[in-house]
């Protein structure tokens, strides 16, 4: 599928079973001017249906939906990602819940966004998020790194147990998807002692670097993948 030409709006699915969080997702967006919402569906069935005959650039689901409401939008996402490469996914989640971060990514991070649904209200986060999915990269929302980074930095064998608190600030505002630039900002440190904790960072946690990842993200990920997920919440 080809990508959204510059300028261009961004053409978009929504998946919600929530009529007023639905059209209230659909309005936010198409006011932007930057968005044309294609389809806004109630079900999973009827998300990958819209998907298949409309082709969107990108697709924002809940991760809980009918008919079961477990984690039908994560399902939906990988069947998503599978059949369409090109097509970015956000799922959306009422809670900051660590098993659903391991099951979203668990086949890669390439195109998919998992964020809070207190975001729909941050229409520029909201956006940013669309934004980086359609180019294949990939968005956690923060409050969910930190419980990430906060479950597993706890265990006294971690990898993580061995950065210091400034490479764990770094580690966390890279999993946001920051660029060394932005980090070196919000820091208040220069963009070469931002990339020399990144680099120290990586060497910590023996993360090599992965052709055609979000390097930003997968640092968290590639390593809490292989360390078992506490209980959700």
């Amino acid at each position: 599928m080809p990508e959204p030409q510059d300028g261009a709006p961004l053409r978009v699915v929504i998946a919600e079973d929530h009529y007023l969080v639905r059209e209230g997702t659909r309005r936010l967006l198409e006011d932007t001017g930057e968005v044309d919402v294609l389809a806004a569906v109630g079900t999973a069935t009827e998300l990958l249906d819209a998907v298949g005959r409309l082709l969107p650039d990108v697709v924002i689901a809940d991760i809980r939906m009918p008919p079961g409401h477990h984690t039908e939008g994560i399902t939906a996402a990988h069947a998503i990602r599978a059949a369409h490469p090109g097509i970015g996914v956000v799922v959306l989640s009422q809670h900051a819940n660590e098993n659903y971060a391991f099951d979203l990514f668990r086949r890669g991070t390439d195109g998919l966004a998992y964020l809070l649904k207190e975001r729909i209200g941050e229409v520029d986060e909201l956006l940013r998020a669309l934004r980086e999915v359609t180019a294949g990269r990939s968005v956690v929302d923060p409050r969910i790194v930190e419980v990430l980074i906060g479950s597993h930095a706890r265990a006294a064998d971690a990898p993580l147990s061995h950065l210091t608190r400034r490479e764990l600030d770094v580690l966390r505002q890279m999993a946001e998807g920051k660029t060394n630039r932005a980090i070196a900002d919000s820091l208040m440190l220069s963009e070469s002692t931002i990339e020399k904790h990144v680099n120290s960072t990586f060497a910590k946690l023996g993360l090599a670097e992965i052709p055609q990842l979000h390097r930003r993200v997968s640092a968290v990920l590639a390593y809490l993948r292989h360390t078992p997920a506490g209980p959700g919440t």
